[in-house]
């Protein structure tokens, strides 16, 4: 088990605030809404300023298995 980001896109809004806050690159957005996703879960340390600064409540950092 891993602790990663899970996002629910219902909840994004495409602000991009956890995208440019993240310090490993680990999420990224996709067209054509640039909803947030996780990109590159291998280099998730679980800092949690994704879900800190999600200003939707849309991030959470969770266990979960490895992906």
């Amino acid at each position: 088990m891993v602790k990663l980001p899970v996002i629910d896109a219902s909840r994004c809004k495409s602000c991009g605030i956890c995208v440019e806050l993240c310090p490993r690159s680990v999420l990224a957005a996709k067209e054509p809404l640039y909803k947030a996703y996780v990109n590159e879960a291998s280099a998730c340390v679980a800092c949690r300023v994704c879900e800190l600064s999600c200003p939707d409540w849309a991030i959470a950092v969770e266990e979960t298995e490895a992906r």
